[in-house]
């Protein structure tokens, strides 16, 4: 029996319960039927919190700063891609966290919010890098965030907690994967790992080469067959934003495209193929502040990222690229309420920082003034006096809310002054229960069906890999 036979007739099993075999296609969809190929190598990118808006804004901006689509759009545009929408929900809530959203994909089956492949019965759903690492491919994860975080923690461990992120850099070390980078060094410190156990020191001891900086990154020879944990920064890179315009921070960070290349080199000359996830998941960070600059940048950097991994594919047509998001996060989009909207929108091109970089540099001692100079050096808006005072009255009582905001800084109020000088609005601060976007090119992409539920990706990257079910 055909792969894709086998796939369009068999159901797929989530959570005890069977699932309805998925629709075909439409008839006037044209979709290239690669027979008798598998994937070698997957490269599974997920722009973490990617409402549909966060990607329109991140095209549009590209159009107009460089005159081309993105990427990711470019696929769709010359028709290279198999395009899908995807079902978002945990076990317990239409509206998922990102721990059980990977989760979907790394086990294969819904869980609770908060857990990263444990049901709620206790039963352990063995994860997707394991499989394929048992299968003697290489595998490996790098994200913008911590790599302890719940997204490439999805892909690779068993926890029933994601805050549990010492626990889970323990695990990385019995693993042994072969590239895993991104930020979260207080997950691996001494100083700040509450076991005070030096985990950098046990990865070298175990035989890992272990980064610390972009260049040591740049300089890692693919020839050296040691696995690799890339640790860059604490908690999570900076915004692109932030980090593009500090020469200090750009020497010392890679980019997520850089980080993407070098494991692509790593895990390259494995001959039985790789596995890699690639996260921006500073994107869903940015969507929970509703920081536009830190949110559009990042997910243009994602898209640089993208744009990676397709010239690999083209190169290597035993590829197989997942394009996608764990759930949506804010609905931000670009409306016409007052002002020239073109004009508005064009001036996030000229910003140099983000909210996060603007706010977290105010203090209850500065004046109105200050606050007015800073916010006009971070992105060219000019406020209003009582604008500022407004924001600083907010530094007496710190109760700003939004996710990964431990200091309470006031980003919501922020935001909603913002929209009459960029015409960037949010619908909230939190995940969104909406079908979000997935697409798919190379060998394996045939199988994608135009409504699919997350766990459905588990058993296709296993059958394009030519692994079964």
């Amino acid at each position: 029996m055909k792969r894709r036979d086998f796939f369009k007739n068999t159901s797929i099993l989530a959570a005890g319960t069977a699932l309805a075999p998925l629709t075909g296609f439409a008839a006037d969809h044209e979709i290239p039927v690669i027979s008798g190929k598998t994937a070698k190598n997957i490269i599974f990118l997920v722009s973490d919190g990617m409402s549909i808006g966060t990607l329109t804004m991140a095209n549009l901006f590209i159009q107009r700063r460089d005159g081309r689509s993105s990427h990711w759009l470019s696929l769709y545009e010359q028709q290279k891609a198999v395009r899908s929408l995807m079902d978002t929900a945990s076990a317990n809530a239409l509206v998922t966290d990102s721990a059980a959203a990977s989760s979907a994909w790394g086990g294969g089956v819904r869980v609770n919010n908060g857990s990263i492949n444990v049901g709620a019965d206790g039963t352990l759903h063995k994860p997707i890098l394991q499989k394929f690492k048992a299968a003697g491919k290489s595998v490996g994860c790098v994200t913008t965030v911590p790599i302890t975080h719940a997204t490439p923690a999805g892909f690779c461990v068993n926890s029933g907690g994601r805050d549990d992120q010492e626990g889970i850099a323990l695990q990385y070390l019995d693993l042994r994967f072969d590239v895993m980078m991104g930020g979260g060094t207080e997950f691996f410190s001494a100083d700040k790992r509450q076991d005070k156990k030096d985990l950098f020191e046990s990865f070298k001891a175990g035989g890992f080469s272990v980064l610390r900086n972009r260049q040591e990154m740049l300089s890692k020879s693919a020839a050296d067959s040691k696995p690799v944990l890339g640790v860059f920064h604490e908690d999570g890179l900076p915004y692109t934003l932030d980090r593009n315009n500090d020469s200090a921070k750009a020497a010392a960070v890679p980019t997520l495209a850089e980080m993407t290349d070098t494991a692509i080199k790593l895990m390259e000359k494995n001959k039985k193929g790789f596995v890699l996830q690639v996260e921006g998941g500073r994107v869903d960070w940015g969507a929970h502040a509703n920081d536009t600059g830190g949110l559009i940048y990042d997910q243009v950097a994602f898209d640089e990222a993208v744009g990676v991994a397709i010239a690999f594919a083209e190169k290597n047509k035993d590829t197989l690229i997942i394009l996608t998001t764990d759930h949506g996060n804010a609905n931000p989009g670009l409306f016409s309420a007052g002002g020239d909207v073109n004009a508005n929108f064009d001036k996030i091109k000229s910003f140099k920082h983000t909210n996060d970089w603007i706010l977290n540099g105010i203090t209850s001692n500065h004046t109105p003034k200050q606050v007015i100079e800073r916010i006009e050096a971070a992105q060219g808006l000019v406020f209003k006096q009582e604008e500022a005072a407004s924001l600083l009255t907010h530094y007496q009582t710190m109760d700003g809310t939004g996710l990964y905001n431990p200091k309470k800084l006031p980003f919501k109020l922020l935001a909603e002054m913002q929209v009459k000088h960029t015409s960037v609005s949010w619908g909230s601060m939190g995940h969104s229960g909406d079908y979000v976007e997935l697409a798919m090119y190379g060998p394996g992409s045939e199988m994608l069906k135009p409504m699919v539920k997350n766990t459905d990706l588990h058993q296709l990257m296993l059958r394009a890999a030519g692994l079964g079910a």
